[in-house]
């Protein structure tokens, strides 16, 4: 009786086994992208993003990365310790280079502004740090491969603050954040 029980329990086991693999796999798998597209959720949105500077540092690198969900841009600033560095960050219609006013051209669906409050030189000693010059892509940033950048420009340094101009894809949305001695803006593959 017992092995009869047991067969039985096999046999009812190894239907119910068949059901579940008789479902389209289409119907209960995620499609090609699905998964990612979830991760990749953010909600940071595309309206201007601003913080307040306590503390004017020069500016010592601008450096971009590759993510699976944005692509990134990081300002290092000489260090300052707890303090805040001030940002704005927006999408505009035209970059224009501080002081002179001129338009310069970004590549691109979509410009980002982006105003960091630390100059491209010493405060103290007018010094370079940071060697950008007007109009050019940003000197080290290769953006080959980068799903989101299309374009960099150096706009200008003035009156404590460095401007770039960021060529997207599409008006994307993005964060921007302090990490330590660094200014973080990320903008995302997609919606």
């Amino acid at each position: 009786m017992r092995r009869l029980s047991r067969a039985l329990a096999a046999v009812t086991l190894a239907g119910a086994g068949l059901l579940v693999t008789t479902v389209p796999a289409g119907a209960a798998a995620p499609q090609a992208g699905q998964a990612t597209a979830a991760k990749c959720e953010a909600g940071w949105g595309s309206l201007a993003k601003t913080a307040p500077t306590t503390a004017y540092k020069p500016l010592l690198d601008i450096r971009a990365g590759k993510h699976e969900c944005f692509d990134r841009l990081v300002f290092d600033v000489q260090g300052i310790g707890d303090h805040r560095i001030g940002y704005r960050v927006e999408y505009v219609d035209q970059l224009r280079q501080d002081g002179s006013g001129d338009v310069i051209p970004v590549a691109g669906g979509a410009v980002l502004a982006v105003r960091v409050s630390a100059p491209s030189y010493d405060p103290n000693t007018g010094e370079a740090r940071y060697p950008g010059h007007a109009g050019q892509p940003l000197t080290g940033v290769d953006l080959t491969g980068f799903r989101t950048f299309q374009d960099t420009r150096f706009a200008s340094s003035f009156e404590g603050e460095t401007l770039v101009g960021v060529g997207v894809r599409a008006r994307l949305p993005f964060r921007v954040f302090q990490e330590r001695n660094r200014i973080v803006v990320d903008v995302a593959h997609s919606w």
